[in-house]
């Protein structure tokens, strides 16, 4: 009988603790990719080392004329040098190096900028932004892919952290346009929120997700003719999360949303205007692995953020212009995170899909190596210490 209330209380501790974490669930228990930024008087007047490494291996398997199948295969790497001037202040410079294997050069060679800056729950970023999977958006907003793809985003975040709220208020300046440049600028931004409703010691979580993305393409120095492009993405819905008294089931959850999205472009070159999508997960956590079911209902859905496997457009190089207004996806979920010695973070992730309208099955299966470490090199004095 004690074990079963030590057991109890450490599930609902850990329910709560979750509840507190800032995009730990948008849909997915994404933790192992993410790494906010922190700050503190603990940090004062540090001087720190920061290193980041991913390395991935997915597989696609698809086959259908919507998404084609691919692999990513590869490494990332970002050491960071940091600064503390004040606890609430934090400032860091580095270098971004992405390799794919196969390939005899480096993809990307990007600098590092990042300057963010804390006034109790209120957080302002400038520079590389704490962004992909740091959101916390549902895949047909935001993919989920984005975090090999697209890890670095670059431009102003505003961020608020409260006990029952989370937001998160970003832009992305994608592509700089100059007088006579043969492209259109590129731009994209959200705002991604979620609200306790409802958490206490009963170990019931129900959260009320508001989120949106925007993105657009134009502006006014370029000399080709190309109409702007502005397209917005929406989604709401609620999430509901228990914790399970079980050796075997740490909670059981369930997530429903509405998503929409409109083109609000004066000339659209897109074959449907508007656009609305259902999605619904349901998952237990258990001691082997978490497991999640879902279902997407898309009708005209387009997100240019979002997950390829929602959309009605294609984006293969063979079919380019095959379209389907209705999608209907099941998707079944498999993932386990490990903790390995050396603060490393190893998750496996497999996905078989049924697509219901085609009589269609694919599959992915992944492997990810997360580590995120930290090293003290210095803390230097005032000038009259």
């Amino acid at each position: 009988m004690g074990n079963s209330r030590v057991s109890t209380a450490l599930i609902l501790t850990l329910v709560g603790w979750l509840g507190t974490l800032r995009v730990a669930f948008g849909q997915l228990d994404n933790r192992a990719f993410t790494y906010p930024l922190p700050l503190g008087p603990s940090y004062e007047r540090q001087l720190r080392l920061d290193v980041q490494g991913f390395l991935f291996n997915k597989d696609n398997e698809y086959f259908n004329k919507i998404d084609p199948g691919l692999t990513y295969f590869g490494a990332q790497l970002a050491p960071r040098l940091v600064y503390f001037p004040a606890a609430n202040l934090r400032l860091e410079a580095g270098v971004y190096l992405w390799k794919d294997y196969g390939a005899p050069r480096l993809r990307q060679v990007r600098p590092l900028l990042t300057v963010k800056y804390q006034q109790g729950p209120h957080r302002l970023i400038f520079g590389n932004l704490e962004g992909h999977l740091h959101h916390g958006y549902i895949e047909p907003l935001f993919d989920f892919e984005r975090v090999i793809t697209n890890r670095l985003e670059e431009g102003t975040q505003y961020q608020l952290r409260t006990p029952r709220t989370f937001l998160d208020v970003w832009v992305n300046w994608q592509r700089q346009q100059y007088r006579f440049s043969n492209f259109q600028e590129e731009v994209a931004g959200g705002f991604s929120s979620e609200f306790n409703l409802l958490g206490d010691s009963t170990g019931w979580l129900l959260k009320l997700p508001v989120q949106f993305t925007a993105t657009h393409r134009g502006g006014q120095l370029d000399t080709i003719d190309i109409p702007l492009q502005t397209l917005f993405n929406g989604a709401t819905g609620l999430r509901v999360r228990r914790a399970v008294a079980s050796r075997f089931v740490q909670a059981a959850h369930f997530d429903g949303y509405f998503a929409y999205f409109k083109d609000y472009s004066f000339t659209s070159a897109l074959p449907y205007g508007h656009g609305t999508g259902l999605y619904l997960n349901a998952g237990l956590d258990t001691k082997l692995s978490n497991l999640q079911l879902a279902y997407w209902s898309g009708n005209g859905f387009i997100s240019p953020l979002g997950g390829r496997l929602y959309r009605s457009i294609s984006v293969s190089a063979v079919d380019p212009n095959y379209t389907e207004k209705q999608r209907e996806l099941l998707i079944l979920r498999v993932m386990r995170d490990y903790r390995l010695p050396g603060n490393l973070l190893l998750t496996t992730r497999f996905e078989p899909l049924y697509d219901l309208n085609n009589g269609l099955f694919d599959f992915s299966f992944a492997l990810y190596l997360n580590f995120n470490q930290s090293f003290l090199l210095k803390t230097l004095r005032r000038d009259d210490d």
